[in-house]
């Protein structure tokens, strides 16, 4: 039986965020590069498991069995073999040559006097076909910094275009962990989120490109250069990206992309049988820690809202809310200041999740928004914070050349996003339609 809504049922989480927080806080004053990153997130959650075992109520079998009930919801079995296959995808894609290729291809076309722009397009695509804003970063990071030194360009707006361009793809593509975890805590379909995402983000990137087309053209034009690249180990990316967009399973896309670019891989001879394997097999371990959080995580929830702490949560921010308009910003707040705690987007879904599905249900507000709100806020945070994961890496490629500071305000794809997100809740028309266009045009 659950119990009334209780500030006390919220322990554990606030146990598991503190310890998360508290840790990344303590170590970056120690100077420890990455220190929000220092500590496993399911080492924290565990910690909050322990707290809630102790002073919640029952026997320990009732609550271990309320603790399992919660890892075994079919929502988050679900979310745990998604992210398992995306890791699969992901590495095997890229260990038979399709980041190289893409990123290639990119530099090889877009022309010199567009390097931001080029930049931040490659960026976005790499991103959403992988599913990672740190490994578009990671391979692009090294490029980007050699051609801003050549330009002229400076090096912070250089590094923005790179930032805005992979924090694009991580919100929107359709096998980052950020929209698993979205959809799968709010219940909906990953192209419908995906589809009012792109109206939202669609614009803001637009506009992004036309104020790197004017502010970030180059002082002296670097020399054009041809790289390698293969067409066909693009193609796997393509596929996942048309597949999962036309509404075949997920399970089946990702199964597929794997597939396919393992026959790449043994046409070219980048994999053995038993390479392909292992490359399999590490795209699972990839997985590894988001794959326990979320079980953790889940078992944890459930454990919670038995004990009312998700119900005091809703209590509390119901009483700002007026109507659907504030709603939606309470949704945006929660996640928001999650991640600005975590320094993890998935885990700030993972997190607030489930309160702001029940929000949604309340405010009778669609629950593919709370889906691309939930993936959006945490986006934009993420891609701004100084101690976030995309930001260190980042800037460590440039060396002293480049701070937080300096950066954070050339950021102008995160910052026009947040802005066309306020416009899109606070002007209902433009949602009303969007819905309206997406059910008239869904199969």
């Amino acid at each position: 039986m659950e119990n009334k809504a209780s500030f006390k049922g919220l322990i554990p989480f606030l146990v598991f965020i503190l310890l998360y927080l508290g840790t990344g806080i303590f170590l970056n004053m120690q100077g420890v590069e990455l220190a929000f990153y220092q500590l496993p997130g399911p080492v924290a959650a565990f910690a909050g498991i322990v707290v809630a075992f102790i002073i919640f109520r029952g026997t320990i079998t009732e609550k271990f069995n309320t603790f399992l009930e919660g890892c075994g919801h079919p929502d988050i079995i679900t979310m745990c073999i998604i992210y398992l296959l995306a890791g699969a995808f992901a590495v095997v894609s890229k260990a038979m040559g399709g980041v190289d290729s893409t990123v290639n291809l990119g530099i090889t076309y877009i022309p010199p006097h567009y390097i931001a722009v080029g930049l931040f397009v490659i960026g976005a695509f790499i991103s959403t076909a992988t599913g990672t804003s740190v490994g578009a970063i990671v391979a692009l990071g090294p490029i980007a910094v050699g051609l801003g030194e050549k330009s002229g360009v400076p090096m912070p707006l250089i590094l923005a275009a790179v930032m805005g361009g992979a924090m694009f793809g991580d919100n929107l593509s359709v096998i980052s962990d950020t929209t698993i975890a979205a959809t799968k805590t709010q219940g909906v379909e990953m192209r419908d989120k995906f589809r009012i995402n792109l109206y939202i983000a669609l614009p803001a990137a637009i506009l992004t490109i036309i104020l790197l087309f004017i502010f970030a053209r180059p002082d002296v034009v670097p020399e054009a250069v041809s790289h390698d690249y293969n067409l066909l180990k693009v193609l796997p990316y393509v596929f996942v990206l048309v597949m999962a967009l036309v509404g075949v399973n997920v399970f089946v896309v990702l199964a597929s992309g794997v597939l396919l670019s393992g026959v790449i891989g043994f046409i070219y001879g980048d994999f053995t049988l038993l390479s392909y394997g292992k490359e399999i097999y590490n795209g699972f371990t990839n997985m590894t820690e988001i794959f326990v959080l979320s079980l953790l995580t889940g078992g944890m929830a459930q454990m919670v809202t038995r004990e009312g702490g998700i119900d005091w949560v809703i209590k509390t921010v119901q009483k700002f809310i007026v109507g659907k308009k504030s709603a939606k910003l309470g949704i945006g707040l929660l996640v928001s200041l999650a991640d600005i705690a975590v320094a993890n987007n998935t885990v700030a879904i993972l997190i607030t999740g489930g309160i702001s599905k029940k929000i949604s249900e309340n405010n009778e507000i669609d629950l593919r928004e709370s889906a691309a709100f939930l993936d959006i806020f945490s986006c934009v945070f993420q891609g701004m914070i100084p101690y976030g994961a995309q930001m260190l890496i980042l800037l460590g490629f440039a060396g002293d050349k480049v701070s937080p500071t300096q950066l954070i305000p050339l950021l102008w794809y995160q910052l026009l996003l947040a802005v066309f997100t306020m416009i899109y809740i606070f002007v209902p028309q433009i949602s009303n339609k969007t819905l309206s266009f997406i059910d008239k045009n869904k199969k």
